[in-house]
C-alpha cells in the first residue's frame, strides 16, 4: 500500500516518511518545497507541487494505489501567523479543504492530520477532551481543520494527532531540522551555543516553577513512530469512532529553562541566558496526557530530552558535512 505524506521533505514529514519505509510502508511525498530542503525526498516516489492543486492529485493517482494521507504540509510559526493571518487560512485551512474534496473523489477515506497541542492554548496536563483556547492565528488554523474533519466524518475517517513539540532528528541521521533562521526554541538554543551567542529566553514572569515557559518536548522519532501506529491501527482506532484526536507527547512538562540545562548537559559547556519580553501569540505552554494514545495506538514515547539534544547536535553536524543548512 502507499501513503501520501504531505509536507513530507519538512523536518517531522520527513521523518515520518523514513519511519513509514523502516516499517514496511511505501510512503509517496507530496512537498512544494516551501519549507524543506529536495535532499529529504531523496530515495523517495516525489510530486513536486501543491496540495490543492488537482493535477498533482492525479499524477499520483495514476501511479499508486494510496491507501491513506498523512498530512503535515502547512505553514507552522506563530509570530508569522499574526502578522499574516489570511496567508495562514489560506495556506491551512482552505488548501486542505480543497485536498481533502480531491480525496473524497477518489474514494480515499483515511488521513492522519497533524494538529498541535497549540489549539490547547496554556493548558497544563491536557487531555484531548480539555476545552480548546487557541491563542494564535496559526493555533486557530488546527483547531479549524480538526473542526472540518469532524464535520466531513462520514466522508472521511481521520486521526487528528495533537504534536507538542518536536526536537531531536532521525536517529540514522537521515534528516533532521532545516532552516538557516529558527524561531523554534531548542534551534535558537542551538544557535545560541554555535554562535557564542546569548539565549534570549521570551518571558520570564509566566505562571511555572521558574517563570519561563513550559512545553512538553518529544523525540522527532517517538513522534514518527506515532504516525506509524496510526496507519497500522487506522481501522481499528476509527472503527466505532471515524474522528479522533490523540495527543502525541511524553506528558511531562518542561521549562525552558530547564531545556537550556539540558543543552548545558549535552553540549558540556555554558550558554549565557538572557530574558526578553513575551512575543505576541505566546503562551504558557501545555503538557499532555498520553494515555489515549497509549490506549489506542499502543505506543508511548521512549526518548529523553537530553536524548533529543544529542541526535540534533548529531544532526547539525551530519547536516554541515552535506551542505544542509539547519535550524
Amino acid at each position: 500500500m502507499s501513503v501520501v505524506v504531505t509536507g513530507g521533505a519538512g523536518y517531522i514529514g520527513s521523518t515520518v516518511t523514513s519511519a513509514l519505509a523502516d516499517h514496511g510502508i511505501s510512503p509517496v511525498v507530496l512537498d512544494d518545497l516551501s519549507r524543506g530542503p529536495v535532499e529529504f525526498t531523496k530515495g523517495r516516489d516525489f510530486y513536486l507541487g501543491d496540495i490543492a492543486d488537482p493535477a498533482i492529485w492525479d499524477a499520483i493517482f495514476a501511479k499508486h494505489e494510496v491507501t491513506a494521507v498523512i498530512h503535515c504540509a502547512g505553514r507552522i510559526d506563530v509570530v508569522e501567523s499574526v502578522l499574516d493571518p489570511l496567508g495562514y487560512y489560506e495556506t491551512n485551512v482552505a488548501k486542505t479543504t480543497t485536498m481533502l474534496t480531491h480525496l473524497c473523489a477518489r474514494g480515499v477515506d483515511r488521513v492522519v492530520f497533524s494538529s498541535s497541542a497549540s489549539v490547547y492554548g496554556d493548558a497544563t496536563a491536557a487531555e484531548e477532551s480539555t476545552s480548546l483556547a487557541p491563542a494564535s492565528p496559526y493555533a486557530r488554523t488546527k483547531a479549524t481543520v480538526e473542526q472540518i474533519l469532524a464535520d466531513v466524518g462520514e466522508q472521511i475517517r481521520s486521526i487528528s494527532l495533537r504534536y507538542f513539540n518536536p526536537i531531536g532528528a532521525d536517529p540514522a541521521l537521515r534528516t533532521g531540522q532545516y532552516d538557516p533562521n529558527p524561531t523554534h526554541v531548542l534551534g535558537r538554543l542551538l544557535g545560541a551555543a554555535r554562535d557564542g551567542k546569548p539565549f534570549h529566553v521570551f518571558g520570564t514572569d509566566w505562571p511555572t516553577r521558574d517563570g519561563s515557559t513550559i512545553r512538553d518536548f518529544i523525540h522527532v522519532w517517538d513522534l514518527a513512530l506515532a504516525h506509524v501506529a496510526a496507519i497500522d491501527r487506522f481501522d481499528q482506532v476509527t472503527a466505532d469512532e471515524r474522528v479522533q484526536v490523540i495527543n502525541v507527547a511524553t506528558g511531562v512538562g518542561t521549562t525552558v529553562l530547564e531545556l537550556a540545562s539540558a543543552v548545558r548537559e549535552a553540549i558540556g559547556f555554558d550558554i549565557e541566558v538572557i530574558p526578553a519580553d513575551r512575543r505576541d501569540g505566546d503562551v504558557v505552554g501545555a503538557y499532555a496526557s498520553c494515555q489515549k494514545a497509549a490506549n489506542l495506538l499502543g505506543w508511548t514515547a521512549g526518548r529523553s530530552v537530553v536524548e533529543g539534544v544529542k541526535d540534533a547536535l548529531s544532526w547539525a553536524e551530519q547536516a554541515r558535512r552535506l551542505g544542509i543548512a539547519i535550524r
